[in-house]
């Protein structure tokens, strides 16, 4: 993308990871009825499709797996057993390559709802790595945010999801814990012993 823009895969892919929030443990998928809506919402599912439980553990299994890979986006430690389950759920979704619509897209090979779902995040992510976008996409490197976000800077070198949030916590507690170091160091070799 260029000039700043964001592709509307970008943002659906960066939506999705954030319907968990866990920096205030807020989740938006809290049950399939809710999981069908946020999908019919982002145009992935039908209007009136029921889920299972066992379908919303895969979405959720999924997201949480897309969580890990953009925070690998940032340069920062992965959890590979989360990586893992997001390849086993990918190996379970039977998408089908169509060259209808225009152009090479990956769709849905069965009619199963939450395959559908998922195969039009697949997709989402081929046009992400298609228009460069894929790699941008990251999430924030304080701890206990984790918030998906889209890094528009030039050298795609961001870190955290605002700067004037939590890239100034983070600044601040680094900035702290010097002067503490500093204070440490200089209390202990002023002592007489």
């Amino acid at each position: 993308m260029s000039n700043g823009q964001v592709s509307s895969s970008a943002l659906l892919l960066r939506d999705f990871v954030n319907t968990y929030e866990p920096q205030v443990d807020q989740e938006r998928l809290t049950g399939p009825e809710a999981l069908s809506d946020w999908l019919c919402e982002h145009g992935l599912l039908s209007a009136g499709v029921c889920l299972r439980p066992a379908d919303l553990r895969t979405a959720v299994a999924f997201r949480e797996g897309l969580r890990e890979v953009l925070l690998g986006h940032g340069g920062h430690a992965t959890d590979r057993a989360a990586l893992r389950r997001l390849d086993d759920n990918l190996a379970a979704v039977p998408v089908r390559l169509t060259f209808a619509d225009g152009g090479p897209r990956l769709r849905a090979a069965g009619n199963r709802p939450l395959d559908i779902a998922l195969a039009g995040l697949v997709e989402a992510i081929r046009e992400c790595a298609e228009d460069g976008a894929w790699i941008r996409l990251k999430v924030c490197h304080r701890d206990t945010c984790r918030w998906a976000y889209y890094d528009a800077s030039r050298n795609q070198a961001r870190r955290w999801c605002s700067m004037a949030g939590c890239g100034n916590y983070v600044k601040m507690r680094r900035a702290h814990a010097v002067r503490r170091n500093r204070r440490s160091a200089t209390d202990g070799t002023d002592r007489d012993d």
